[in-house]
């Protein structure tokens, strides 16, 4: 075919418009870029009055020709409206029909959060229906429309979970530095399991914390296993190996190792980036919590054990406890259980223990297992001063934990505590942070001196434990006070951005407005390049492992 011939011709290119007069003269109306006849309700394919005014003439002329004036334009009206309403009905059914699936997923979302069986979907429908008959019986279709089967409702979260999955993947290409934190663990079936867990902070410094994925581990679980799962796992999700700032473990050597650890096989890569520091880090929970170990004091845990489970572990004993307790009128009116793998757990049974230790004492006298430690001093004493630490670490945990911490902050309340502990370890537990120490004096100053250096051997495992945050201090100062912070402490390359940043009037304002790490949204990329990129990869660090 000759080159000089003409294209074919599109209508859709000839941008045709159609005209009002044409609803009164053929009874048609436009949808959308289509003109529908109001009277057989087909489409006219090409919008131009003749094929429209031949349809008319063909199909209806003979039967409307005798409708003129203002009898026409109210037919017309009729017929629009009719018209109106058929396609708002298939709207309407369309519009119930993704309601009801949207409420099966919202459902679906909810007993998953809720660990629930996956059977409860069909519960919480007929709850629905039965509630619907009382409040709206004239909806009770729509619920009845509403798919909850268990198979639904799996297949709901599996496609959740994986729209998730995909929303991650793709906000990660747009990471500016991120961290992976790294947990073990053995499910009821055997299976061992290695959840990956990522932190990543992106070019507006907006900070995004998931579960990546779950390995599922088959092997011997070994460094190296490990190790080839995560690496599989990262290079699926498309995230680059030279913008991962840290590791976070558990402190197990098949994750630490050097050697044969996933730390130590990361590092034989050698594709990761110079452009700042890489840490790999002990979840800094676990450190505190192992910390607290240091504080046994045996003897009295055992006291304290032995003599709560006599109470809470007969049923008969319990009743007569509490009751006892209401009619002493007691401030507390319950003992809780001690559980070794509940981070917290000690510090909470000891408090109610120590509150309650009058009138324990008093129980079991009547029940004939006296507890005659519950009368000497020095036992007294020992219960006093590990209620009084353990309640200490327990808030320290709890400030530690929480979602989008700053791993400076976290530090900073580490050092603190580390101060507290020697001001205390000096005052030989005179202090008046120790709250039971008011109830009970151990008039025995060795036992002092024996407090003194528990919290002495305390504050040294956390300088020992937590020595590599003590090295990446440096950083921490630069990106956490970087308008005080001395410029011939830092790295040369930053040194010259440093100091136009330190000179900048407005910049060290918005910084005392908004702080850290809000501060680093103000700060010009292009001015400062070096100094974004080392707070991106600070923010980005991964403090713990969330349980």
């Amino acid at each position: 075919m000759s080159s000089s011939c003409s294209k074919k011709r599109k209508t859709a290119d000839e941008k045709r418009l159609f005209q009002d007069k044409w609803e009164n003269l053929y009874f048609v109306t436009q949808v959308g870029d289509k003109i529908n006849c109001l009277i057989c309700l087909q489409c006219i394919s090409v919008p131009k009055e003749y094929n429209v005014r031949r349809h008319y003439d063909t199909l209806h002329g003979q039967q409307f020709a005798a409708l003129t004036g203002t009898i026409r334009k109210e037919k017309v009206r009729h017929l629009k409206a009719s018209f109106a309403n058929q396609r708002n009905f298939f709207k309407r059914v369309n519009t119930a029909s993704e309601d009801s699936v949207k409420v099966s997923f919202v459902v679906s979302e909810m007993i998953a959060k809720a660990s629930r069986p996956f059977t409860e979907g069909q519960f919480v429908k007929e709850c629905m229906i039965k509630a619907c008959e009382i409040i709206c019986p004239e909806k009770k279709m729509l619920f009845e429309g509403i798919s909850l089967s268990a198979n639904t409702v799996a297949s709901r979260i599996t496609e959740s979970a994986d729209d998730v999955q995909q929303q991650l993947i793709a906000a990660a290409k747009n990471f500016e530095a991120y961290s992976i934190a790294l947990d073990e663990s053995t499910g009821v079936t055997d299976t061992t399991y290695c959840a990956v867990f990522i932190r990543g902070v992106d070019a507006n410094f907006n900070v995004f914390e998931e579960l990546l994925d779950m390995l599922p581990m088959t092997g011997m679980t070994n460094g190296q296993d490990i190790f080839q799962e995560l690496e599989a796992c990262i290079d699926r999700c498309g995230l680059p190996w030279d913008k991962l700032v840290s590791v976070a473990t558990d402190g197990a050597p098949a994750m630490c190792s050097q050697k044969a650890g996933v730390v130590g096989l990361k590092d034989k890569r050698n594709r990761l980036s110079l452009s700042g520091p890489f840490a790999a880090i002990h979840c800094i929970l676990h450190q505190e919590a192992l910390c607290a170990k240091n504080i046994q004091l045996k003897e009295v845990m055992d006291v304290v054990v032995k003599t709560v489970n006599f109470i809470r572990a007969r049923g008969l004993n319990h009743r007569q406890f509490v009751s006892f307790l209401a009619d002493l009128e007691a401030e507390y009116g319950e003992l809780l259980y001690h559980t070794e793998v509940r981070w917290l757990s000690r510090g909470k049974v000891l408090q109610r223990f120590f509150a309650l230790r009058q009138e324990i004492a008093l129980f079991m006298a009547m029940k004939d297992r006296d507890v005659p430690e519950l009368c000497e001093p020095t036992f007294l004493s020992d219960l006093a001063f590990l209620t009084d630490v353990t309640q200490h670490l327990n808030a320290l945990n709890s400030e530690l934990q929480g979602s989008k911490q700053l791993i400076t902050v976290m530090f900073d309340r580490i050092k603190s505590f580390r101060c507290k502990l020697t001001l205390w370890a000096a005052d030989r537990w005179q202090h008046g942070s120790f709250l039971c120490s008011k109830v009970v004096r151990c008039v025995d100053l060795q036992r002092l001196k024996d407090y003194a250096d528990m919290l002495t051997r305390l504050r040294d495992d956390f300088e020992h434990r937590f020595q590599e945050f003590t090295a990446l201090e440096p950083h921490f100062a630069l990106f956490a006070t970087p308008f005080t912070v001395d410029v011939q402490s830092v790295p040369e390359e930053v040194q010259m951005e440093l100091l136009d940043l330190q000179c900048d009037t407005i910049l060290k304002q918005k910084y005392a407005d908004v702080g850290v790490p809000d501060f680093y949204k103000s700060v010009p990329r292009e001015k400062f390049p070096i100094l974004v990129c080392r707070a991106a990869r600070i923010l980005a660090v991964w403090q713990y492992i969330r349980l």
